[in-house]
């Protein structure tokens, strides 16, 4: 049996074994290869086409994957045509995530070209071709001074973005298409709720009224929704004002707020940490501890700039169409099969350009709503739009996992000895907002790597405890713009740098000292040489350094500046070196280091949710803010690359971001960050400026 068969029967006996467990749909990501990339590249005798097996969501990937294709073939850009795919166009792929891209898809694409290329080369227009996976030492796209890798090109898809050109779901339209909405609970999908009473009377007198679709399957969580068609969009917001709903919603969050029952000293005072990550055993040096920090960070939104959308229509043969802008097509177009009693093969999913993913969009939402009002007996064959208002995402969409840390550490001689990191955070990759509450035993049991990545330090300490808990909360949380080592870097970053503090040590000194991977201090050599670092610091300003590893493949070094400005602490400059390995876009991986950047300025100064007693209270950017220019400063970025295999640049570096800000607030101000976010401290610090 070849290894493709094998896999496919391993398959079909896992799904026969959830169906009978009624467990959830699991996503299927199989690694990608050569044979699998001449599924995604043709040619029909005058020009080529590659069907991205990515999403993109603005991280340029359709470029680098075009720069990739055309080098190994040997052709200019513009003999290429770059088409997002619907599930029936290429062989399943697995989810965007991870950064992973460019390091997992480049090679693979790179063979299938160049099995193309050979092919057209001895005259062969017809067939089938077998790949060739010939290493990356016999392919064009990885020999050092090619045409395109390592040049920035200009995306077709800018110019279509600044023209307004149809890209996004919400520009799809379909002939008689009606507009739905699915109306639930201001209150966390996790707790049960339904409509109590409305006034459907008044919702029918409205212009553009068509029905309300009451189904038992309109189900998020535990929150049962009721549908509504109608003409327009506008008329949406005029039908939901009508019904004037009540809802009955059962239980709260909790009696303890979220941090309270996150709190890492409580969960410590009841015993060991059930997750051990690094355990070096009893032989910790004994003494007090020299560094004892403690370190919270709330729930924060993904705030992609875009609402998630979804168009469905049903075909003629009963079959479905749905257009939506998501990570992870296959596994959408399998739930959507899945809750609808159709086959797999009977829905096709037609890849749409995503304003904003972050890991937000990787499970099925408003997929399924839509292909439920498009199924619906009051949708009569028409095609439906389901669009979230900013309300919805924040309300029902999943978010950054609330954490709390504390780190506590020993040194001897100036260098680290021992070193005990515990935490508590909610599970990530098991997120509650696809799994079931019943599940929650398993989680426990099997841990998280989503919610324990990038929680062991990238230095050299003798005796190291690395563990955590995970605590499943009645509010929706999951995958979050580089899952937790973001949280888990800002922590490690913190105490490192109240190492150096208690040292009587530089910040970069005493990194060094640590370091024994020849990337990482490479990039903490440049990052000081860009930005200064040994010069001496004006007064009333502050400077802060941290680095980081990103998935083992990865390596970033970030100095920030901060300064007095009109009586608060305000960030000044943003220096930057990433190490990606291979580079084949550098403007895409300057700008993906930039977004990150930003991020981790969210992260200590803006980002939060505020909650009420059932759920998220915000329903726009007032209540859930997010950076705004004007608290953005300069920001440059050195780019790194030294003929390593390219290691994902979509989330690398937020492991060097919010620390470096932190750490630069605590050498201006003398008081260390340790509640997040900072917005208001920010003032109070000032007042003290040296």
């Amino acid at each position: 049996m070849r290894r493709r068969s094998l896999l496919a029967a391993g398959a079909a006996g896992v799904t026969v074994w959830l169906g009978a467990c009624a467990l959830p749909v699991i996503p299927r990501r199989p690694a990608p290869d050569a044979e699998a990339a001449l599924g995604w590249v043709r040619f029909d005798g005058t020009r080529y086409r590659l069907w991205l097996p990515r999403a993109e969501m603005g991280q340029q990937i359709d470029t680098a994957l075009t720069q990739i294709a055309c080098e190994e073939l040997g052709i200019e850009l513009a003999l290429l045509d770059v088409v997002l795919p619907s599930t029936a166009d290429i062989p399943r792929v697995r989810a965007t995530v991870g950064s992973e891209s460019v390091q997992a898809f480049a090679l693979p694409l790179a063979q299938a070209c160049a099995t193309l290329r050979d092919a057209l080369a001895r005259g062969q227009r017809q067939g089938t071709l077998v790949a060739e996976p010939r290493p990356a030492s016999q392919l064009r796209a990885w020999r050092p001074g090619g045409r395109w890798v390592g040049a920035s090109p200009p995306s077709a898809a800018h110019a279509a973005l600044v023209r307004g050109a149809p890209l996004f779901t919400a520009d799809v339209r379909r002939p008689g298409m009606l507009y739905g909405r699915v109306l639930r609970a201001a209150a966390s999908p996790d707790l049960a709720s339904r409509v109590l009473a409305l006034d459907e009377a008044a919702a029918r007198a409205v212009p553009g009224f068509v029905a309300l679709v009451r189904d038992a399957r309109l189900v998020q969580g535990r929150s049962l929704g009721l549908g509504v068609l109608a003409r327009t969009p506008g008329a949406l917001d005029r039908i939901e004002a009508a019904l004037a709903l009540r809802w009955q919603v059962d239980g709260d969050l909790g009696p303890a707020p979220l941090a309270q029952q996150l709190d890492i000293d409580t969960h410590l005072a009841a015993g060991a940490l059930p997750h051990r990550l690094r355990d070096d055993g009893p032989g910790e040096p004994g003494g007090r501890w020299d560094v004892d920090l403690r370190l919270d960070l709330p729930a924060a939104p993904h705030n992609a700039i875009e609402p998630r959308c979804a168009v469905a229509q049903v075909r003629a043969d009963g079959g479905l169409d749905l257009w939506a802008g998501t990570q992870d097509a296959f596994y959408v177009r399998d739930v959507v099969a899945h809750h609808t009693g159709l086959a797999a093969d009977q829905v096709v999913l037609h890849a749409q350009r995503i304003g904003g993913g972050f890991g937000g969009r990787t499970i099925c939402t408003v997929e399924l709503e839509a292909a439920l009002l498009a199924l619906s007996a009051e949708a009569a064959g028409a095609p439906v739009k389901l669009q979230w208002t900013r309300a919805q995402e924040l309300r029902q969409g999943f978010h950054r996992p609330p954490s709390s840390h504390r780190i506590r550490t020993r040194l001897d001689g100036g260098r680290l000895v021992a070193w005990w990191h515990a935490f508590a955070t909610t599970p990530i990759l098991l997120t509650n907002a696809a799994l079931p509450a019943w599940l929650n035993p398993l989680t426990r049991l099997v841990g998280d790597a989503g919610a324990a990545r990038g929680a062991l330090p990238p230095y050299r300490v003798p005796w190291q405890r690395v563990e955590h808990t995970l605590v499943r909360l009645p509010l929706y949380t999951g995958p979050w713009r580089g899952l937790g080592a973001g949280p888990n870097a800002l922590a490690i970053e913190s105490a490192i740098d109240a190492c150096a503090r208690a040292a009587g040590r530089d910040a970069l000194a005493f990194r060094l000292d640590h370091v024994d991977d020849p990337r990482l201090r490479r990039v903490l050599l440049r990052v000081a040489e860009a930005a200064g670092w040994s010069r001496p610091r004006p007064a009333g300003t502050g400077r802060g350094l941290a680095c980081g590893v990103y998935k083992g493949a990865a390596y970033v070094a970030t100095v920030a500046e901060v300064a007095a400005v009109d009586g608060r602490w305000r960030v000044t400059r943003l220096v930057c070196a990433v190490d990606v390995g291979r580079i084949i876009h550098p403007g895409a991986v300057r700008a993906q280091c930039e977004g990150n950047l930003v991020w981790g300025l969210g992260m200590v100064l803006t980002d939060q949710l505020p909650l009420d007693a059932h759920g998220v209270a915000a329903t726009g950017f007032d209540g859930a803010p997010i950076p705004r220019l004007p608290e953005v400063p300069p920001i440059e970025v050195l780019l790194v690359d030294e003929g390593d295999p390219p290691g994902g640049a979509g989330e690398t570096a937020i492991v060097g971001a919010a620390a470096a800000v932190g750490n630069a607030l605590q050498d201006a101000s003398g008081r260390r960050p340790t509640q997040l976010p900072l917005a208001a401290d920010l003032r109070i610090a000032a007042s003290s400026t040296p």
